[in-house]
């Protein structure tokens, strides 16, 4: 709906009240693509004393609902309300748009995990026109505390941007890569509609330090009955995959298949019961990515076959492929190997019925047409760094001192940030700031080591602070308002690459 029309419907066609009306758009900074009718009342954002707002005019059976002030707006009784978290929650009940929906395993989807809570209305922009269905709140407890963000905010901030924005074709959340029950509850009772489980600590990831004898005494210590039946079921045992691919289980890797896994099979299960108590429907991920080595076809296909055996619903699974798929960069490694093996790997989720999860998956475009097309859309990407990255792009391009601000103390972080992030980064290929153009600073966003450089010292360069005052954030944020349609046609350009290289753009 145009401001005129909407103003023509509210007061009439009173050329003298349309202007009236005009005249506060103007002043409130009204957001046009957030003007909804609902029964006798309209409601829309506007940015009021640089902040933005929830307004309501005319009085409804909801008018009461939203906390806020009541105030006079051209001639009509209104409701001005904080973008708060009670709000939110008001807003998901009357628009169920805003509030996020599961995702199911049959259409290809994309995760857009957002460091800055800025960063959806440019995700819209790029995946309208995709075949995808969006995880626009996507969020892990690491990227939490190294931005003093919660899991409730993350929501929020979504749901008030999917407003703003008028979008209604639906969305996910995603509380990802979590370990602890209690963040798996206030997840949930939040209305996260899924939920990636790190199985990292139920793994074992040190075989590859074990001697055979010790391999041998820790299989030994696995409980009778489930050595013995996991036995009947797979050793000296092959299952030939739809592609004809066969998976064989001898004596030198089935007891280091079981050693590895068998534990994650009962922190799955405990987890699956949490949410099915509660009452909403989940989209239930495995993550078993965070290890040394790739996931072999025969580890991959024996997690699955024992999740369906112990009756544990996944909609999507994520492996450790081979190669590198390390922060903000493309893919590295061998491409054909990496095809080949991928192939295996989408046949085995094929088969079990879920999806292919790629972990770490932004900026992989070589890799991506070979995800797209072994899939055939039977596929989840997780993206969230590079949406950052393209946030500090915008500063290099338009406020070269403020970058050149940042990227040294980038620099001075740099190591610390290794702890939260496993990157190879050679700081060596950096250029020196001090031999680029103001004009160059934007380019710097196209190396790699730059790229890993700002990747993962974002934590750092949003919570520090001086003298009890943040060095950056505050400074960053005022800037990304003043470009938010800069930073909203970077995401447009850069999400969209990703769409178009998996194919997920609609024919």
């Amino acid at each position: 709906m145009s401001w005129k029309d909407f103003a023509e419907e509210l007061v009439g066609t009173s050329k003298e009240a349309v202007m009236k009306v005009a005249e506060y758009a103007e002043d409130y900074r009204i957001y046009p693509r957030s003007i909804i009718k609902k029964d006798k009342s309209f409601y829309f954002l506007a940015k009021i004393d640089q902040k933005k707002k929830l307004v309501i005019l005319n009085k409804s059976k909801n008018f009461e609902l939203f906390q806020g002030r009541i105030e006079e707006l051209a001639g009509f009784k209104a409701k001005i309300g904080p973008l708060s978290h009670y709000n939110a929650e008001i807003l998901r009940e009357v628009f169920p748009f805003t509030a996020p929906s599961a995702l199911g395993n049959k259409k290809p989807s994309i995760g857009l995990g957002d460091r800055l809570g800025i960063a959806t209305p440019g995700h819209i922009e790029a995946v309208k026109e995709s075949a995808a269905m969006p995880v626009f709140a996507q969020q892990s407890v690491r990227e939490l505390n190294l931005t003093g963000r919660t899991f409730k905010s993350v929501l929020d901030d979504v749901s008030w941007a999917v407003f703003q924005e008028g979008y209604q074709a639906g969305f996910a959340a995603d509380a990802d890569h979590l370990k602890e029950k209690p963040d798996i509850k206030e997840a949930l009772d939040l209305g996260y509609t899924m939920l990636t489980l790190d199985c990292t600590d139920y793994i074992n990831d040190d075989l590859d330090q074990m001697s055979e004898s010790e391999i041998e005494n820790a299989y030994a210590e696995v409980p009778d009955y489930l050595r013995e039946g996991l036995e009947n079921q797979y050793l000296n045992k092959t299952f030939v995959l739809n592609s004809g691919y066969q998976l064989e289980y001898n004596q030198d890797n089935f007891k280091e298949i079981v050693l590895i896994y068998y534990k994650m099979l009962d922190f799955a299960k405990e987890i699956q019961h949490l949410i099915k108590t509660s009452a909403r429907n989940v989209d239930f991920e495995i993550s078993i990515d965070e290890t040394s080595t790739p996931t072999t076809p025969e580890a991959h296909f024996f997690v699955a076959n024992e999740l369906k055996r112990n009756n544990i619903e996944v909609n999507s699974l994520a492996p450790r492929f081979v190669g590198e798929f390390q922060k903000g960069i493309d893919y590295i490694g061998d491409l054909e190997q990496f095809e080949k093996e991928f192939k295996v790997h989408a046949d085995i989720a094929d088969r079990f019925g879920y999806k292919l999860s790629i972990h770490s998956g932004s900026d992989k475009f070589s890799v991506f047409p070979i995800i797209g097309r072994h899939t055939q859309g039977r596929v989840h990407v997780k993206t969230a760094g590079t949406n950052w990255l393209e946030a500090i792009r915008v500063v290099a391009e338009n406020n070269p001192s403020l970058y050149r601000d940042i990227h040294a103390y980038a620099l001075k972080k740099f190591e610390a940030a290794k702890e939260y992030y496993h990157v190879t980064t050679d700081l060596d290929k950096v250029p020196e700031l001090a031999r680029m153009s103001d004009q160059e600073l934007g380019e710097l966003l196209e190396i790699n080591e730059v790229r890993q450089l700002l990747h993962i010292t974002y934590g750092f360069i949003l919570q520090d602070k001086k003298d009890g005052r943040y060095i950056f954030r505050d400074k960053l944020y005022k800037f990304w308002d003043e470009y938010d349609k800069e930073y909203r046609r970077a995401l447009e350009r850069h999400i969209g690459r990703h769409l178009n290289k998996l194919g997920f753009y609609k024919n």
